[in-house]
């Protein structure tokens, strides 16, 4: 039995190569709502990074206008954490974040950013970059997380996922604004 066991698996490997999909893990999400809670797990773990790394940020950034959107964005930060934790409860889940690779990756490629200029207009172009990348990866986060809630019909998550999206796209928006009015133009 064991060999068969072995050889099943075997096989499906082999197929997995030959058809280029991959394999699911063991505990892989079956339904949309396993998908949609892993992936609040995520951005739970993600956010709370987030808070983190903006006064990192903030302490190394010059410019008056991006200093104080970092210091809205912070305290924004903590309220999109406090509505995940909404959600988890409303979906009657206790709050739990997984390790975010992509948030990671993202957090780590601003640093060196940090790390890789002086301080100054170049530094903050570059934080602005950092910051946008962040941005575009939660915007598009919230917004397949909205979806999976609208469709799951998770009314009072939908309204949090909704406010923090909308919040993450002004943040994203202001952010182009600094960086268009001069800023860029100053690290030349």
């Amino acid at each position: 039995m064991e060999k068969k066991k072995t050889a099943g698996k075997t096989a499906s490997k082999t197929v997995a190569k030959k058809t280029g999909k991959t394999p699911a893990k063991k505990d892989a999400a079956k339904q949309l709502k396993d998908l949609f809670e892993d992936s609040l797990k995520d951005i739970y773990w993600a956010e709370k990074a987030l808070v983190k790394a903006l006064p990192k940020m903030h302490k190394n950034a010059t410019d008056k206008k991006l200093k104080a959107a970092i210091e809205k964005h912070f305290n924004e930060t903590q309220v999109h954490v406090k509505r995940l934790e909404e959600c988890f409860a409303s979906l009657g889940k206790k709050a739990q974040a997984k390790k975010c690779d992509a948030m990671q990756g993202l957090l780590d490629e601003g640093k060196s950013i940090m790390e890789e200029t002086e301080p100054g207009a170049v530094r903050d172009a570059g934080i602005i970059a950092a910051s946008q990348k962040v941005e575009h990866y939660e915007i598009a986060t919230y917004g397949s997380l909205a979806a999976y809630a609208k469709v799951l019909k998770e009314k009072d998550c939908l309204n949090n996922l909704l406010a923090t999206l909308a919040e993450e796209k002004k943040c994203d928006a202001l952010l182009t604004k600094i960086a268009d009015t001069a800023l860029n133009s100053k690290a030349k």
